[in-house]
């Protein structure tokens, strides 16, 4: 299966996307929910919980991992990379490989949680890609709550993003990068607010597009994936709201959710 992991429902755009890309190939999903946010949190933390998420997926019959959570993959996808023995893609560098494609002038913008922005991984990331392009961060933590709560038009939440594009808009950005898995339903508001001239980098697919770059390359790991479209959904904490919020996230009715207490003791 492929796994995918995040420490809520966010993730879940990021499986529609791969599901979307892979329909026939079968998927397992683990949202982290009852240690949610990442964002707020030291990178050793995230680090040991990301460890245990993937690890907890391999275990169910994982063959290739998906961080679909930009703090994790920030913190942790190197450290996941050497400690795992299945290959592993976080979000974060397809996305800025993506926009680095796309830029016409050299000026990317990002937004994301207070961790994202925190870690400067887009900044170094695009230092060693290319130096000459510039990127700018925004922290946007009140996104992720009108997004799960889905206040998509809302006048509050058009003026939220106005204030948050405000400084990036004044630096000159062509290029928006999505840098959580939650923007994605905002997306429409978001582009509307941008401009046209503003394009737009989601996470979910380009982390579709690095799959598809994998599977090519690695016949092998192609083969070894189950086809068949009955996917896995688990979570550390269930409510009500991850079912109705998950829905929004995924496109589609979640099937059956189990709850999965993956921490060490």
């Amino acid at each position: 299966m492929i796994g995918i992991f995040d420490s809520g429902v966010g993730g879940l755009s990021v499986m529609k996307e791969l599901i979307a890309a892979f329909p026939d190939y079968q998927m397992i999903y683990f949202g982290d929910t009852a240690r949610v946010p990442y964002g707020n949190k030291s990178k050793e933390t995230v680090t040991r919980y990301a460890l245990e998420d993937a690890s907890f997926l391999i275990k169910k019959g994982a063959k290739l991992i998906i961080v679909a959570c930009s703090t994790a993959s920030a913190f942790a996808l190197d450290t996941l990379k050497k400690k795992l023995k299945v290959p592993v893609i976080g979000v974060i560098e397809p996305s800025i490989k993506a926009a680095i494609e796309t830029t016409r002038n050299q000026k990317i913008g990002v937004i994301g949680t207070r961790g994202t922005v925190r870690s400067n991984i887009y900044v170094g990331l695009a230092k060693k890609i290319d130096p000459k392009v510039q990127v700018f961060q925004q922290a946007c933590p009140l996104l992720v709550p009108l997004a799960e709560e889905n206040w998509v038009n809302k006048p509050e939440t058009r003026r939220i993003i106005k204030y948050y594009l405000r400084p990036l808009k004044a630096r000159g950005i062509d290029t928006l990068i999505l840098g959580c898995t939650h923007y994605p339903l905002l997306a429409k508001t978001i582009q509307d607010i941008a401009g046209k001239s503003i394009k737009l980098i989601l996470p979910g697919q380009e982390s579709a597009k690095a799959v598809q770059k994998l599977l090519k390359k690695n016949s092998k790991l192609e083969k070894s994936l189950t086809k068949t479209r009955k996917h896995h959904f688990y979570a550390s904490d269930i409510s009500g709201e991850f079912r109705n919020i998950g829905n929004r996230f995924l496109g589609r009715r979640i099937g059956k959710l189990i709850q999965a207490d993956v921490s060490k003791r």
